[in-house]
């Protein structure tokens, strides 16, 4: 069952675009749509002033990518939802070990095969392995925008030592799958994160649930919303642009919560919604 005493949570995106050249546009940044959640939302898209109707498709954990061809023009998108009550915790699917433990763009497991022998007790209940983890990553990487480049993958992270929040999931992403746990990378809103923006976090399966954990510390995990779930940010990216030119000139992401920020202790076992 969802947890109702989560405060609701207000969170928004608008996106201002110029499109130079026919082209198919992808948006993931409306709440995802899962069992439990209660929410009133708004989107709309406009092309030089004009409304227009994306193609909306549901994907993995509820995810909803809003699809939009444009010749050329102007595209401001705004979205906005008050989640009055969360979702329910998302359990194992079928094949959701033998998807998440794959190696896959940016969370290449199969690099770090070796390397976690020598760093974790491998022996070690999948439970304890999750918070040691996160805590190594913590304290491995620092968070420095700029530091990465958007095609950087979780070893690059690694000697880099520095990144942001998708560097920081994918390296925890890329570590777990090597310990045998599966694990994934979800964009969410976050109330409290400092910078404001989509935030990444990773999602370990441990003992049949999906946890979820961030290295970065940025904002508590307990008022987190679901965007989108994905191997790895190639599956959660917030625009994807297929074809023609684009630029992105603007975009602003806020998310709050009613009342005070829960505290959150990493040591403690936190399901999303």
């Amino acid at each position: 069952m969802p947890d109702v005493t989560t405060p609701p949570r207000e969170v928004s995106a608008m996106l201002d675009i110029g499109i130079e050249a026919a082209t198919e546009l992808e948006f993931q940044i409306a709440v995802a749509r899962l069992p439990g959640l209660e929410m009133d939302e708004a989107l709309t898209f406009t092309v030089d002033g004009t409304q227009v109707f994306p193609t909306e498709i549901t994907a993995e954990c509820g995810t909803r990518i809003h699809k939009l061809s444009v010749d050329s023009g102007r595209v401001l998108v705004n979205y906005s939802a008050t989640v009055h009550t969360p979702a329910e915790p998302l359990r194992a699917q079928a094949g959701d070990r033998s998807v998440y433990l794959r190696p896959s763009r940016y969370a290449e497991a199969d690099k770090f095969f070796g390397y976690v022998t020598g760093e974790f007790d491998l022996d070690t209940d999948p439970a304890d392995l999750l918070v040691q983890v996160t805590q190594f990553v913590s304290r491995r990487l620092n968070y420095l925008p700029g530091a990465s480049d958007p095609i950087d993958g979780a070893a690059d992270t690694l000697l880099a030592g520095a990144g942001v929040c998708r560097d920081y999931a994918h390296l925890v992403v890329a570590l777990l799958r090597a310990l045998n746990i599966p694990a994934r990378l979800v964009a969410v809103y976050a109330p409290g994160c400092d910078p404001m923006d989509f935030h990444a976090v990773a999602e370990a399966l441990v003992d049949d649930r999906w946890l979820v954990v961030d290295a970065t510390g940025l904002a508590p995990r307990q008022s987190l919303v679901r965007i989108a779930t994905g191997r790895d940010a190639a599956d959660t990216a917030f625009l994807d642009n297929h074809s023609g030119t684009i630029s992105l000139d603007a975009y602003q992401v806020m998310a709050t919560v009613s009342g005070s920020l829960p505290f959150d202790d990493i040591s403690k076992q936190v399901a999303i919604g």
